[in-house]
């Protein structure tokens, strides 16, 4: 018991000179260790420390220890792998190549772990030597690809994905019925989830087992503005959402043409994820814009319904620290917490409150609008919400033109009336353009249902009267 313990602590130490004495005394010290040690071995503990050259004279006095595993079924490779220890793994990997394959009580195997601290050199003699150990997958049904995005190793990613995979190990899916993308794109991964889409490799309208697509746990997990880099690149790669797929095959299967015997021939595959590409190239629809920008507005009004209460609580010029001198009657000038531009300019903060207020309620109207579950495709609705919009960004301009004089001091004044008279000129220069822009729209649309109101009418004329023959 006592040399085993010597041998422990010379395993810790990378004491090669203890080993060597203890190996004098009793040749077989090592051979032992195979048939009485149930947990880590000496191996082990050097492989973790890190200890090169007490590795190498175990390795030579026993490689039988390098199949050796530890109570959670690890070998010594898997824990070099994860140190990322690269000459302890070229040693381990000459003694006993198959260790490669050997897979912990997780299911994972030494290119697992080293994927997953992202040892780049170790993964790449690891795959050097046994390529088909990046095959394998964890108990959870996660592949090598899973646990780089899981851990968040981007640049191991990147040398796995430039290796050339068949289309269904790009696109597995673990225990949860997702792929990479999926897995990137709910962690927030901005980098990731643009290099996966940027391969062209991995399907951006899979579904997982609750039938969500990439943008669907976008839309579950919405966090701040990076998410909607994300969503814009989802988008440009064809991404939908679940509903909007199920819309589509609905369609599609209602549009097949039939041939002369009759029977139906799609002319595109139904797969969610063809879909996604084709439907991308076609022009929106009516109504279209509004549903994939739904995302978009909710985050730019709730970012005014944030801007607004912060004004409001804290408006131009601060509150009062503390109550003001007592009048006469003894009631003081001013209370702490109070507006200070109430008292220095009334007349202005009225005006601050009113366009404050309005930008506040009607960023709220259109943040219930959208959750409401109105048609979004409904041209009533659309212009609608449009005007909402309109006041809400006019309103928080003028908050901003009211805190922007009230704060700048008067021997500024005149410049800034300048720069005021500009930005309004221009302002309403703009609105007028969208104005008579949208009016001309409207019109052309009217025209239109109007001529084939008219054109309707003589052919349903003729198709009454050859019903009546």
């Amino acid at each position: 018991m006592d040399t085993e313990k010597r041998l422990y602590e010379a395993a810790v130490e990378g004491d090669v000179r203890v080993l060597q004495e203890l190996l004098q005394q009793d040749t077989l010290l090592l051979d032992r260790l195979t048939l009485t040690c149930f947990n880590e071995t000496p191996l082990h503990i050097a492989a973790l420390r890190g200890h090169i050259e007490f590795v190498r004279l175990i390795l030579a006095q026993n490689p039988q220890l390098a199949v050796e595993l530890d109570s959670r079924k690890s070998s010594a490779l898997h824990i070099a792998s994860a140190k990322g220890n690269l000459q302890i793994i070229e040693m381990l990997l000459v003694v006993n190549s198959e260790m490669s394959l050997a897979r912990d009580r997780d299911g994972r195997n030494p290119l697992h772990l080293a994927a997953i601290k992202g040892r780049v050199e170790a993964v790449k003699e690891l795959m050097h030597v046994m390529p088909r150990a990046a095959l394998g997958k964890t108990t959870n049904g996660e592949t090598i690809l899973h646990l780089c995005v899981k851990h968040n190793q981007l640049e191991v990613l990147k040398l796995l994905m430039d290796i050339k995979w068949d289309h269904e190990f790009l696109n597995a899916k673990d225990c949860d019925g997702r792929n990479i993308l999926h897995l990137a794109v709910a962690d927030k991964q901005i980098e990731t989830a643009k290099y996966l889409l940027k391969t062209n490799q991995i399907c951006v309208n899979e579904m997982d087992d609750n039938g969500n697509t990439t943008l669907d746990i976008l839309a579950q997990s919405w966090r701040d503005m990076n998410d909607l880099s994300i969503g814009e690149c989802l988008r440009e790669a064809g991404g939908l959402r679940a509903k909007d797929i199920s819309a589509s095959i609905i369609q599609s299967s209602i549009n097949i043409p039939k041939d002369s015997g009759g029977n139906n021939h799609s002319p595109v595959s139904s797969s969610p994820a063809y879909l996604g590409e084709n439907q991308s190239k076609k022009p929106p629809s009516k109504g279209d814009w509004l549903s994939k920008k739904r995302e978009t507005i909710m985050v730019v009004a709730s970012l005014i319904a944030t801007m607004a209460f912060q004004a409001g609580v804290n408006p131009p010029g601060g509150v009062w620290q503390e109550n003001g001198k007592l009048n006469a009657q003894g009631i003081p000038s001013h209370k702490a917490g109070e507006a200070v531009m109430a008292y220095n300019h009334a007349r202005s903060y009225r005006y601050f409150l009113r366009a404050n207020t309005i930008a506040f309620v009607s960023s709220l109207s259109t943040i219930l609008l959208l959750i409401s579950g109105l048609p979004f495709r409904r041209r009533l609705f659309m212009w609608g919400l449009m005007v909402i919009m309109w006041l809400t960004v006019t309103s928080v301009a003028l908050t901003y033109g009211i805190s922007i004089y009230i704060l700048t001091p008067k021997k500024d004044s005149e410049p800034l009336g300048q720069i005021i008279e500009i930005g309004i000129t221009v302002w309403c220069g703009l609105m007028a353009l969208l104005l008579l822009g949208n009016t001309i729209r409207l019109l052309r649309v009217w025209q239109k249902k109007k001529h084939e109101i008219r054109s309707s009418a003589p052919r349903k004329l003729v198709n009454s009267i050859y019903v009546n023959v």
